[in-house]
């Protein structure tokens, strides 16, 4: 009997180790459970976050999804109490096993299995940790996940086959969730106390080692004590294993814990809505019709040129990697290097805050005060204002939630009255309070948005872009997405169609008030001002005072056809730009990046430059995968070109952009543009150096949230001083090439006519602050 008890013991135990041995040999081979590929196992761990960096090699952000926030960092790079922290506390025998630890596993099933010792810890080593946090799923169940384990210890002793054990160390920081979106060591020693790694004391290289047996559980922002009691535990673990003395322990043991938290989000840093832009047109796939509603149609042809014309664009799925999936901007831990100068982009924000959110906006709320439909125009009646309000909540989440989720519409048009908690914006900082969805909604709409862009006038290079005034609450690009009618900046291309027709600056042209028969109707341009009526004026006056009567003259002569096609040429897509003569006025819908493109031919010799957002991307191993040039295409001629520099100084030196001179004190050579469209709804300017080119357009979210008066209304009084705060930092800093001593490639006493110098016109305008309405056929 004994004699048949031991034999069948044997022949279970066989039949135990054989089984153990085909289950071992399926999950190594992949045919049992989830095996990463030789390759995946090979090639270091890929799910970082990709950084963006600026041409003056500054971060100026990261892009990640959800929480998958990771930045690489290499070992020399961390202090080494964090390794050393991590070894004592999490795996003692990290450096005498080949990726499962079978002693720590025999303690742990004696102790924790048999005896129920739930402290007595686990038997998990660095490597079967990092093959957890990488490989495995979240396990639904007990039995799922004692499932998942035998697949983890296959996976640790591969990555050990392949890796050394200070890059399974650095994988294992990099890859680690420490909590408030700080996803790896560099993030977290960022996140928890302001610093590089490699500056992490002691005391704090043991509070975040301690956050890996439970971030939340010993969360140091909410848990302070249990934080510090845990952080002395690894201190303990740390004088164990001899990486520390005790008089090391004693000291650090003692302080209490010290934070300099902030949390980490793809919000934060300079150039969001650059960072934004680029997030969207790099992973954008190839534009397709159905997926646009009818009324995004432009952006489809937008989109599709774009595509076809634009490396960048859809970059992510245009390549692939070399196992042939595309690129993912939030897991392949990129580096894009983008054109922008940290310190012009930080010029560009400060000039539009101190305009727009320190000057303009208290003007606005004043004037609102006195506005039974604010902030929306007097001018409207209380039915067009609830029009306008209801198609926002239309396209609010908060409705399209209700809907999709089955709520009736009245019940989703009673909780717009409702009054709720909520944390709004003021640039004082957010502020909670309680107000109905329907209340914020025109709360939100108080606030004026801007739009800005600066552009290397020779190479399109981007260097500073904000797209509005705060991302987090204002998140529409009005800089390069934005589409608002542009005025009278339109008409330096207009000019321009006439200097190739042979027109000079010194043309004359007559200063009258005419009607024009227009596909059959009378069309009677008017104009702001009566200066010189009657007069034969030069076409240079009639720019520089932005006068509707010149520019309808102009038209009047010549092809509107051709003015259209000449537009496309200079960048501008917009396919529901017609053939028309009120199109001399500007009422067309323009992005500021598409008209800053425009304007660089005028002073890059007639060729204009496309916007470049990005010179190279590199992988996460540092190599290059894309390079990214110029694009331009010559649009008018080179003498044209000089003829319209003549144009576009005499509106910064006599017209209605003088106000750089007399009121900012610029006095570099540039020329400009204002624009202001009817009821003062867009507001522009747009500068023009010999080696920079920058545009600003600011307004309301609607077209009929605006000032009813002149004197704020007017490009030159919304839109021109922030250029003008802008341009004169960019001089002052020696460090940049952007001189305020620069001159334009034009020959002395150059001024586009024949027998008239420079300056001799007769019709300087000196009626500064000139009004620019743009008053357009209807």
């Amino acid at each position: 009997m004994r004699k048949k008890f031991i034999r069948v013991l044997w022949i279970i135990i066989a039949v135990m180790s054989l089984l153990t041995v085909l289950t071992f040999t399926a999950i190594w081979n992949g045919w049992i459970g989830y095996m990463p590929d030789m390759e995946d196992l090979q090639n270091p761990i890929d799910r970082y976050a990709t950084q963006i960096y600026s041409a003056d090699g500054k971060v100026l952000g990261t892009w990640n999804m959800n929480r998958e926030n990771r930045v690489r960092v290499d070992i020399n790079k961390v202090s080494t109490h964090v390794v050393e922290a991590l070894v004592a506390t999490e795996d003692a025998r990290f450096y005498d096993h080949s990726g499962v630890d079978f002693i720590a596993l025999a303690r742990a099933f004696v102790k924790r299995g048999l005896l129920g010792q739930k402290g007595a810890g686990g038997g998990s080593t660095i490597t079967q940790q990092l093959a957890k946090q990488v490989y495995s799923g979240k396990a639904n169940s007990t039995i799922e996940r004692l499932m998942q384990k035998p697949i983890e210890w296959v996976i640790a002793i591969k990555l050990e086959r392949y890796f050394t054990k200070e890059e399974i160390v650095m994988m294992y920081l990099n890859q680690f969730d420490f909590l408030h979106n700080a996803v790896g060591i560099k993030n977290a020693a960022s996140t928890y106390f302001s610093k590089e790694p490699k500056d992490l004391t002691l005391e704090e290289s043991a509070m975040l080692i301690g956050l890996c047996k439970n971030p939340s559980y010993f969360n140091p922002v909410r848990h302070e004590e249990r934080c510090r009691e845990r952080r002395n535990v690894v201190l303990g673990q740390m004088l164990k294993a001899g990486y520390i003395t005790q008089a090391q322990y004693d000291e650090s043991a003692a302080k209490p814990i010290e934070l300099n938290f902030h949390r980490i989000d793809h919000k934060d840093g300079s150039a969001t809505y650059l960072r934004e832009f680029l997030r969207r047109y790099m992973m954008a796939e190839k534009p397709n019709p159905h997926d646009y509603p009818s009324w995004q149609q432009v952006q489809y042809v937008v989109d599709s040129i774009a595509w076809e014309q634009d490396p960048l664009y859809g970059w992510c799925n245009k390549n692939t990697k070399r196992d042939g999936t595309p690129y993912n901007i939030y897991m392949d831990g990129l580096k894009v290097y983008t054109t922008i100068d940290s310190e012009m982009q930080q010029y560009a924000e400060d000039a539009a805050y101190a305009h727009v959110a320190k000057y303009l906006q208290p003007a606005f709320n004043k004037e609102n005060r006195n506005k039974k439909n604010a902030p929306f125009t007097s001018k409207l009646s209380k039915k067009e204002v609830e029009e306008i309000l209801n198609r926002s909540v239309i396209q609010s989440d908060r409705y399209r939630g209700m809907k999709a989720a089955g709520y009736s519409e009245d019940d989703i048009r009673a909780s717009f009255n409702e009054k709720t908690e909520m944390t709004v914006f003021t640039y004082h900082g957010e502020v909670d309070t309680v107000m109905t969805p329907m209340d914020s909604i025109r709360y939100y709409k108080t606030f004026l948005r801007t739009g800005f862009i600066s552009m290397d006038a020779h190479t399109g290079a981007v260097k500073a872009y904000v797209g509005g005034m705060n991302f987090s609450h204002f998140q529409y690009d009005m800089a390069m997405t934005g589409r608002r009618q542009v005025g009278s900046t339109i008409k330096p291309l207009l000019y321009s169609l006439a200097m190739e027709n042979g027109f000079t600056p010194c043309d004359l042209a007559p200063n009258v008030q005419q009607t024009y028969i227009v596909a059959g109707n009378a069309w009677t341009p008017r104009n702001g001002s009566r200066s010189h009526y009657g007069e034969n004026v030069t076409l240079k006056w009639g720019l520089a005072q932005s006068n509707n009567w010149i520019s309808a003259y102009l038209m009047s002569k010549l092809d509107p056809g051709q003015f259209v096609n000449l537009l496309h040429q200079y960048g501008i897509n917009n396919p529901e730009i017609h053939p028309s003569m009120a199109l001399c006025l500007g009422p067309c819908d323009i992005t500021v990046a598409e008209m800053v493109s425009a304007y660089t031919a005028f002073a890059n010799r007639g060729i204009r430059c496309a916007p470049l957002f990005v010179t190279r991307i590199e992988d996460a191993n540092g190599q290059v995968i894309a390079r990214f040039e110029p694009r331009m295409n010559e649009v008018i001629s080179e003498e044209s070109a000089k003829r319209m520099l003549v144009l576009l100084q005499g509106v910064v030196n006599g017209g209605t952009g003088s106000r750089l001179r007399f009121k900012y004190n610029v006095n570099a050579q540039m020329g400009g543009k204002t624009g202001t469209t009817n009821r003062n709804s867009d507001a522009w300017f747009i500068g023009v150096t010999p080696d920079l080119v920058s545009g600003v357009w600011v307004g309301g979210e609607d077209r009929d949230i605006h000032f009813d008066n002149m004197a704020y209304g007017q490009g030159a009084s919304m839109a021109l001083p922030i250029y003008a705060y802008f341009i004169k930092k960019v001089y002052k800093n020696p460090g940049l090439p952007y001189k305020e001593n620069a001159k334009f490639p034009l020959p002395a006493g150059y001024d586009g006519c024949t027998g008239m110098e420079s300056g001799d016109d007769e019709y300087a305008g000196d009626d500064v602050g000139q009004t620019d309405i743009d008053e357009v056929f209807e």
